[in-house]
């Protein structure tokens, strides 16, 4: 991810944060995802009065990815509405280690404060692939 890469992803997940659906946790996160065809994609949390039902933005934004034509994701930016930098969920990391564990996240605080992790570095000893054959990858 280059610092413009980063800069406009960072933009994106901030936009798509303004447009998040939390009415009951009031809590709005953004995420945008960079394709391997270079396009950013943006997705945010859409909850739901039936808490189960309601999507992450990690999640809705690799689904934009995805539906746009996008095969492989290489880096995501994650913003949420509090303070300090928020890192993904642990079914978002999962969702984003299907694609890779050595996706780069980068979470934005409100203040400004960034931390970058590796996929691999938030999810130690992932379920993949090749657990579902037996296969080692």
């Amino acid at each position: 991810m280059t610092p413009e890469q980063k800069d406009s992803m960072t933009r994106a997940a901030r936009a798509a944060m303004d447009n998040a659906w939390a009415p009951y946790s009031r809590f709005r996160v953004g995420a945008a995802v960079l394709g391997g065809s270079g396009a950013i994609h943006a997705g945010c949390n859409v909850e739901n009065s039936s808490y189960p039902v309601g999507t992450c933005a990690e999640r809705n934004a690799i689904g934009a990815a995805i539906a746009a034509g996008e095969k492989t994701i290489s880096a995501v930016v994650v913003v949420a509405s509090h303070p300090e930098p928020v890192t993904p969920c642990g079914m978002c990391r999962q969702a984003l280690n299907e694609f890779g564990s050595g996706i780069t996240v980068l979470c934005v605080g409100e203040n400004g404060d960034e931390r970058r992790y590796l996929v691999r570095d938030l999810l130690p000893d992932a379920f993949d692939d090749g657990m579902l054959d037996g296969r080692k990858k």
